[in-house]
């Protein structure tokens, strides 16, 4: 399927064509973005892992073995990208007898993400009234200012399709999706428990509606292969890799994307998920899982996240965005990379008490390979409207952490 942007240049950036994708260039700060949605890695053999049905309820479910999805590198070639004005191009100087190549040295990258968004006007009802740009004017530009944003899609973004046979249901309206991107919003992770709450037909829409608006889906698509996909972005002298995971899966049938099959990725499968890490790392300098998991109410880890993050960063990620319990956790640290265990609420209803509380993690990856993390406070001031506690004016320094 062939999903056109607007076409038109932004400043000296091309309109980018990555496999089936057609988009225009989007982040209105980076130099330059290679978005890698459906075909940068192909997943030659993932088998579905079934959600367990519950008792007594209808939902399709056959219970496959799962195992490690095969990625591959595709053959589709990604052209060589234009950079902006702003951004220094390698210079090449050829002499009679020897070529020397000078390549811009890297800058310093800053991401940022959350925990659980919810643009359902039924559930956050303070949108009909406020508007949707509510949901982030109290951050005072901070995703504006950053070179990433990435945050948990905990609804359908789409007016199509039937609700599936579950306790909670959320849709999102696609005209919340614009302002999002235009609060700095760049990724989205739909491998959760409530990003199909509509059935698949409404998360492959949802997809296109993301897409549209500027933000990148990840970790569900039309099968394995998009789902397991990276999101790629070119940054200062850097490739940055986004992964979604989905360790939460509904209360029946199962959403978990196969060969022909789509869903979303198996965030419970270290195998599965490792596999795509490893596929990720080969093609970036940078490898970032925004994954959700846990147990709602938790504090802190429990030991099977905790196994989990530390395989997925052997494997090769460089921080973790967790989310799920619906409180926020603490930041830790593993071989030197980050980890925010949950990032609890965000854009969410402003209960109950202990929830208000929550935090945005910031991850600072520095030219000399030294990596900053900090959780910058946030407060739910009412619904659908978090707020900094206090000002955030520059970025996470790296301080020695243990191993």
């Amino acid at each position: 399927m062939l999903i056109d942007g607007s076409g038109k240049v932004q400043g000296n950036r091309p309109p980018l064509r990555v496999g089936a994708i057609t988009l225009p260039a989007m982040r209105r700060s980076l130099p330059f973005i290679a978005l890698l949605a459906a075909a940068s890695i192909f997943v030659a053999s993932c088998t579905a892992v079934e959600g367990e049905a519950s008792a007594g309820v209808n939902q399709p479910a056959d219970s496959p073995t799962t195992s490690a999805p095969t990625i591959e590198t595709p053959t589709t070639t990604i052209p060589t990208t234009t950079t902006s004005s702003t951004t220094t191009p390698p210079s090449t100087t050829t002499s009679s007898s020897t070529t020397t190549t000078t390549v811009a040295p890297k800058g310093t990258v800053v991401v940022n993400g959350t925990g659980d968004v919810n643009l359902d006007p039924t559930f956050v009802r303070s949108f009909p009234s406020e508007g949707y740009a509510y949901a982030w004017s109290g951050l005072e530009g901070l995703f504006q200012a950053d070179d990433l944003t990435i945050v948990n899609l905990e609804c359908s973004a789409s007016e199509l399709g039937t609700k599936w046979d579950k306790a909670y249901n959320f849709r999102c309206d696609p005209a919340a999706l614009p302002p999002a991107a235009a609060a700095g919003v760049d990724v989205a992770n739909l491998a959760n428990n409530h990003a199909m709450d509509y059935g698949m037909e409404a998360m492959l829409d949802a997809r296109r509606n993301l897409l549209d608006a500027g933000i990148v889906p990840v970790g569900a698509g039309a099968d394995a292969a998009e789902a397991y996909a990276p999101a790629l972005f070119e940054i200062d002298g850097w490739t940055v890799a986004i992964l979604g995971g989905g360790g939460v899966h509904p209360e029946t049938g199962s959403w978990i994307a196969g060969d022909d099959r789509p869903g979303m990725t198996d965030g419970d499968s270290i195998p599965a998920m490792v596999a795509a890490i490893e596929a990720a790392d080969e093609l970036a300098d940078i490898v970032i899982v925004t994954t959700h998991w846990g147990q709602q109410g938790d504090t802190s880890p429990r030991g099977e996240e905790m196994h989990r993050a530390e395989a997925f960063i052997d494997a090769g990620a460089d921080g973790i965005f967790g989310h799920h319990s619906h409180r926020l956790n603490p930041l830790d640290w593993y071989k030197g990379r980050p980890i925010a265990w949950s990032l609890g609420n965000f854009v969410w209803q402003a209960y109950p008490a202990p929830a208000r509380h929550t935090a945005v993690a910031q991850f600072v990856f520095e030219p000399d390979g030294d990596v900053g993390a900090c959780l910058i406070p946030i407060f739910i001031e009412r619904p659908g409207h978090p707020v900094l506690e206090e000002p955030h004016t520059s970025p996470c320094r790296p301080e020695p952490q243990p191993d």
